[in-house]
């Protein structure tokens, strides 16, 4: 009887340990960066950046709906930036809007004219037109083009 308590401790013990620790799931390669770049600074100087593999972490904003094929990660004031992932490799839930997550990739921009034409023909699709439709011409749309992530549940 005693052993029987004692093993019924020990589990509800490690499983409160483990929803006060906070499980988290891991998309594509996960994160293997240690360092973030906040996001305000990645806005704020973009071509520090480009091309390079960085790491950000905020919370989830934005989900693709459709396809789960992008994330949008903010910070505490408001920045955000778009993880863009390979269609059905690696698939974003919808249901981890407003949960924490690190996301890592290669930073990269687009010409918001390149990126309409890419759409050009396509029926107005928000999620696909929505990037494209909020910078004047001339200006660049950036994005991470994500290799991994993990998101706190």
């Amino acid at each position: 009887m005693k052993r029987n308590l004692m093993l019924v401790t020990i589990v509800v013990l490690l499983a409160a340990g483990s929803a006060l620790a906070g499980d988290s799931t891991r998309y594509g390669e996960g994160v293997t960066l240690e360092k973030a770049v906040s996001i305000e600074r990645l806005l704020a100087s973009p071509s520090d950046y480009l091309g390079q593999k960085v790491r950000v972490d905020g919370i989830i904003t934005g989900v693709c709906k459709k396809r789960g094929c992008w994330m949008q990660v903010t910070d505490e004031k408001g920045n955000g930036v778009r993880i863009k992932v390979e269609d059905g490799v690696i698939v974003f839930p919808a249901t981890s809007m407003g949960h924490t997550a690190s996301a890592q990739g290669v930073f990269e921009g687009v010409p918001v004219a390149a990126q309409a034409k890419k759409h050009e023909g396509e029926n107005n699709d928000v999620d696909k037109h929505e990037a494209c439709d909020s910078k004047p011409q001339g200006e660049m749309i950036y994005f991470i083009k994500g290799t991994g992530a993990v998101i706190e549940l």
